[in-house]
C-alpha cells in the first residue's frame, strides 16, 4: 500500500470538478495522503509517477473529454486495474445509472456510491476496504478448484516450476495470473530466494529500463544515488514482468539480451553485468497477434514462451465458482465477525450461469458486497441481479486471429459434445471452392481448374473423392 510522508494511507481522487475534489479533500486528509487527478490520462500520469499504486481509488465515471458520458470512467477503472491489480476502486458518480453502476462493478470497481454521497458513509465505506486490503483475501487469489482446467493448471505448475527456462503466463484480467507466478516461485528450489514483480503498465515507459537494469549516479535527472534494478536486485530468484505486453518496443532487445546470455547493464554504466534470477511473464493480451501487429518482437516471444501456461477463465471453471464464493465469504465474515450469507438454490443457478466477465476479481468484489449488506441471510436471485452486469454476454467474444478462431471453433465442438474430424473439415472447404470456381466458370471444368491453379484431370479425381463422401456429385463424363 502506498504510505505518504505523514504515515497515512494514499488515496487517488478523479474527477473533473474541483469544488468536488476539494471538499473530499478537506473531509479525507485527515485519514488519507489525497492524490488528484481531473482526467484519465492525467489519472495514469499521476499512478505511473508513483513508487507504489495506492490503495483505494474513488473515480468518476463522466470525465472529459465527454463528462455526459461513462465511456472514459469505464476505461479508467480498467486502466488503474491493469497498472495496480489490488487496488479497490470505488466508484463516486452523477451517472448513477443501475446498469452503468453494474458494469463499472463487473470492470473491477468494488463498490459504486451516487453523488450526492454522505461524507461519512463514505469516509466509513473507504476505511472498511483499507482495512479489507490489509487482510490476505485482498491479496491473495487462491487456486482452488476441482475442475478440469483447475487440474490442468496445478499440474503444469508443478511440471514447469523447477525448470530454469521462462514460462509465460497468460490470461485474462482478473483471472489470477499473478497467483500462478508466486506459485511457479513457492513450487521451485528458489522458494527461499526473493521473488519480485515489475507491473511493465505501471511506470512511466521513460523509467522502465532503469527499473529493471538499475542506473549509474548523475545517469539522469534525478539519479542523485546509483541504484540497483529488479534484475539485480532479484539475485537468483524470480522476476515476474507483468503485463509484458506493454513493455515499450525499444527496449525488448535488452530484455531479449538478458535472457539469451543473463548480460545488462545499469543505465548509465559500460560495466556488463549478469543475472541469474528466473524470468517469469504475464499478459491479458495476445501476444502473437501483437508479433503480428510489429508491436512485439517475435524473437523474445519465442524466448519468453518456452513454457506457456494459460489461466482458464471464470466462466470455464463450474462448480469452482462455488468454491471460492464459499472461501471468500467465509474468509470475510470470520474477519469481520459476522455470519456468513448463503445463496438460495435458485440464486446458486443464476451464480452459476453468470459468466463474470471480471473474473476472479469480479466475483471477489460481488462476495464483499454481499457480505457487507445482507449478513447470515439467504439471498435470491432478484438480489444477485442487482449485482450482476446486463451486458455481460454468457459466451466470450470470439477471438480475432486465425490461429485463435480456428481453436475456438474446436473447443466449441468439444463442449457440444462433437467429434473434430480435420479430414472432413478440410473436405467441406474444398468442395466450396471447387463449386465456387465452377459457378465463376459458369460450369466450364477447364476454365475452373485454371481458376483453382490446378489441372483439369486433377479437379476431375477431386471431384470423385468428395462424391464419394457424399459431398458435390461427380461431374457429368458427357461434359469433359
Amino acid at each position: 500500500m502506498t504510505v505518504g510522508i505523514d504515515g497515512k494511507p494514499s488515496l487517488l481522487i478523479v474527477d473533473d470538478d474541483p469544488l468536488i475534489v476539494d471538499t473530499l479533500d478537506y473531509l479525507l486528509e485527515e485519514d488519507f495522503q489525497i492524490g488528484r487527478a481531473a482526467s484519465r490520462p492525467e489519472a495514469m500520469k499521476w499512478l505511473k509517477s508513483q513508487a507504489s499504486a495506492p490503495q483505494i481509488a474513488l473515480v468518476d465515471l463522466g470525465l472529459p473529454p465527454c463528462p455526459h458520458r461513462p465511456d472514459e470512467g469505464f476505461a479508467l477503472i480498467s486502466e488503474l486495474l491493469a497498472g495496480a491489480p489490488k487496488m479497490n476502486i470505488v466508484v463516486l458518480s452523477g451517472q448513477n445509472d443501475s446498469a452503468n453502476a453494474r458494469h463499472a462493478r463487473a470492470l473491477g470497481a468494488v463498490e459504486f456510491v451516487a453523488k450526492p454521497a454522505d461524507p461519512e458513509t463514505l469516509r466509513k465505506l473507504l476505511l472498511r476496504l483499507l482495512a479489507l486490503g490489509q487482510d490476505p483475501i485482498a491479496d491473495e487469489i487462491p487456486l482452488l478448484g476441482q475442475s478440469a482446467p483447475m487440474q490442468k493448471l496445478r499440474t503444469q505448475l508443478r511440471q514447469y516450476a523447477d525448470t530454469p527456462f521462462p514460462v509465460l503466463i497468460e490470461g485474462e484480467s482478473g483471472s489470477g495470473k499473478e497467483l500462478a507466478a508466486a506459485a511457479l516461485h513457492s513450487l521451485s528450489s528458489r522458494r527461499n530466494h526473493p521473488y519480485l514483480t515489475l507491473n511493465c503498465a505501471a511506470i512511466a515507459p521513460t523509467l522502465v529500463e532503469a527499473a529493471l537494469f538499475g542506473h549509474a549516479k548523475g545517469a539522469f535527472t534525478g539519479a542523485v544515488t546509483a541504484r540497483a534494478g529488479y534484475f539485480e536486485e532479484a539475485g537468483t530468484g524470480s522476476l515476474l514482468l507483468d503485463e509484458i505486453g506493454e513493455l515499450p518496443l525499444e527496449l525488448q532487445p535488452k530484455l531479449l539480451r538478458v535472457l539469451e546470455n543473463g548480460e545488462y547493464q545499469r543505465v548509465g554504466e559500460t560495466q556488463v553485468r549478469q543475472s541469474r534470477a528466473r524470468i517469469l511473464a504475464a499478459t491479458n493480451r495476445d501476444l502473437k497477434q501483437e508479433v503480428r501487429g510489429s508491436r512485439f518482437r517475435a524473437d523474445l516471444y519465442h524466448r519468453l514462451s518456452v513454457f506457456t501456461i494459460s489461466v482458464p477463465p471464470l466462466r470455464e471453471l463450474g462448480e469452482d465458482r462455488l468454491r471460492l464464493l464459499e472461501h471468500f465469504k467465509q474468509q470475510i465474515a470470520a474477519q469481520f465477525k459476522q455470519a456468513p450469507f448463503t445463496l438460495s438454490p435458485e440464486a446458486e443457478k443464476c451464480w452459476l450461469t453468470y459468466p463474470f466477465p471480471g473474473n476472479v476479481r469480479e466475483l471477489r468484489n460481488i462476495t464483499i458486497r454481499l457480505a457487507t449488506r445482507h449478513p447470515g441471510q439467504t439471498i435470491g436471485p432478484e438480489v444477485l441481479a442487482d449485482e450482476f452486469d446486463p451486458a455481460a454476454d454468457s459466451a466470450p467474444a470470439p477471438p480475432q486471429d486465425r490461429e485463435a478462431l480456428i481453436g475456438h471453433a474446436i473447443e466449441q465442438m468439444a463442449m457440444q459434445g462433437e467429434q473434430f474430424k480435420l479430414d472432413n473439415l478440410l473436405l467441406r472447404w474444398e468442395d466450396a471452392y471447387i463449386e465456387g470456381a465452377r459457378r465463376l466458370a459458369k460450369g466450364n471444368m477447364s476454365q475452373a481448374a485454371k481458376l483453382l491453379g490446378i489441372q483439369r484431370t486433377t479437379l476431375y479425381n477431386r471431384l470423385e473423392v468428395l462424391a464419394r463422401e457424399g459431398l458435390t456429385p461427380p461431374e457429368d463424363e458427357s461434359h469433359r
